[in-house]
């Protein structure tokens, strides 16, 4: 067997495995094929950190039961070495880890599987108060009270409810339009959070502190955000400082509410809490599977990973789509590139800052790179000191064209700091000497022709669908993987080259 016959067995075949595969997946779990099929689901994953201190240990970790907007379907626990079980203390619900001896760095973990419900309002408590809430006696310092009884009675004036004056009293502390009163308030290292809490228990409006989560997909080392809950005589409503009365948060979690702290540590120290995140959608049938610890899918599927693998894995798997489209420009179409496979880093990083922006920025590091390079070139330095030199020069030029746009309130110049510096400084090494060998017609070439395969290479990895195929069906890059070895056979024309034979029509 020749080998064009055996490439062309090994792409039958991989076709036919990652197809058979998807399907089979499709039929045990019920997974959808398109995104929009599908439930969203939440999983969440806590993460404890603390050093124990040689001795016994007990932590205690407050978890959500009852979420407004969101249903919990599952929890799990995993703490080697460590006993668990999940207590109630007064109201609170919290999971609680046990050891005799333990000493060193110790991490332990809880995540939940969240379903989301349809949103009316986020404000009202699930359960029925047997008391009535009251506001909490407030005591101000002497230089405090005369500008806390100012912003009450301004609010006063403008409003007619609990709701209203929670409304105007939280305008005085937004960007923009805070006051000289809230100001001398927040001076005494407070958060608007606490103060506002002070001011509206003083206004005999009764609060209390929630801890919530801003839900984002993929994102790790999250913390609690603190805000308010108001009662106006009916039900709670959640508060946030920052935007004023919250109706129908979609991205918020409510993950505690009150009584006592977060997270207890007895027997340890340094003790931290932060939270990953990882948004799916799924069917009802593929959560009953995954729930299944025997299911063969659920052995090798990266489902089973913890939440910041799954992240990563998110995006490691749109990297065979790239790779696909760069061969397919490069092998077919005839496309010239700085670099081989830059072009689909580059379109990674769009995924994370959106295409226009990435393009600006990227475009822009790269010119100044440049220019640095040139000036460089008249050092007479050796190749690895230039590369060196110019990867903390492209560090000083992200970092400055960061802090401007900071300033300037554009984020485009935060975005760039997603760009790979090592990458960026061979690209500018390379177009650098292209443009000393061949001149600047090639540089603009492979330059241009770098951000065309990039941008056609972001096309289909930010389309939600495929994004959804990759990570549920991830045996489809089987398939992916055929093509690439299909188009590696072709050795015919590419489609730029065939304006070279453009005038043999003209021929007679």
């Amino acid at each position: 067997m020749n080998s064009r016959a055996t490439v062309a067995f090994i792409v039958a075949v991989l076709c036919l495995a990652g197809l058979s595969v998807a399907l089979l997946r499709h039929a045990q779990t019920g997974i959808p094929w398109l995104p929009g099929e599908r439930t969203t689901v939440w999983l969440i994953e806590a993460r404890i950190d603390f050093v124990a201190l040689d001795g016994p240990v007990t932590a205690s970790l407050s978890i959500p039961e009852q979420v407004p907007g969101y249903r919990m379907v599952d929890e799990q626990a995993a703490s080697a070495g460590y006993g668990f079980s999940v207590v109630q203390v007064d109201n609170d619900r919290r999971a609680e880890w046990t050891r005799r001896d333990a000493s060193g760095a110790q991490s332990l973990y809880f995540s939940a599987t969240f379903l989301g419900a349809d949103f009316v309002t986020m404000g009202p408590q699930e359960e029925q108060a047997d008391i009535e809430p009251r506001a909490e006696p407030v005591f101000w310092g002497d230089a405090d009270i005369t500008a806390a009884s100012a912003l009450i009675a301004e609010a006063r004036g403008k409003s007619s409810d609990p709701r209203s004056l929670a409304r105007e009293l939280a305008r005085g502390f937004q960007d923009g339009s805070q006051t000289q009163n809230a100001a001398l308030l927040l001076a005494r290292d407070e958060s608007p959070v606490t103060v506002l809490r002070k001011l509206l228990n003083d206004a005999d409006v009764p609060t209390r502190e929630v801890q919530t989560l801003r839900l984002e997909d993929a994102r790790r080392r999250q913390s609690l955000e603190p805000l308010l809950e108001i009662y106006d005589g009916e039900e709670w409503i959640l508060l946030d400082p920052a935007l004023g009365l919250i109706d129908a948060p979609e991205d918020l979690l409510l993950w505690h509410r009150g009584g006592r702290s977060v997270l207890d540590v007895t027997g340890g120290t340094q003790s931290r809490l932060s939270f990953s995140m990882i948004r799916q959608s799924v069917s009802a049938a593929q959560l009953a599977t995954e729930r299944d610890k025997d299911s063969l899918f659920a052995l090798i599927g990266v489902h089973r990973l913890p939440i910041e693998e799954q992240s990563m894995f998110k995006l490691l798997l749109l990297l065979p789509l790239g790779a696909t489209v760069v061969v397919f420009c490069r092998v077919l179409l005839g496309l010239q590139t700085a670099g081989t496979f830059m072009p689909v880093l580059i379109a990674l990083v769009f995924l994370q800052t959106a295409l226009l922006p990435g393009l600006i920025a990227f475009v822009s590091v790269v010119i100044l790179g440049l220019l640095m390079r040139g000036y460089l070139s008249h050092l007479n330095l050796l190749l690895v000191a230039r590369i060196a030199a110019l990867i903390v020069l492209v560090i000083f030029v992200i970092s400055v064209l960061s802090i401007i746009g900071y300033q300037l309130g554009i984020s485009t110049g935060m975005i760039i700091t997603f760009f790979p510096m090592i990458i960026i400084a061979w690209t500018i090494e390379r177009l650098s000497i292209l443009w000393e060998e061949e001149g600047p017609r090639d540089v603009l070439i492979q330059g241009g022709g770098s951000m065309l395969v990039a941008v056609l290479a972001y096309l289909p990895m930010q389309s939600s669908t495929v994004q959804h195929l990759s990570f549920n069906f991830p045996e489809l890059n089987l398939v992916l993987l055929a093509g690439i070895m299909a188009m590696g056979q072709y050795t015919g024309y590419k489609l730029s080259e065939l304006g070279r034979f453009s005038a043999m029509d003209d021929a007679p």
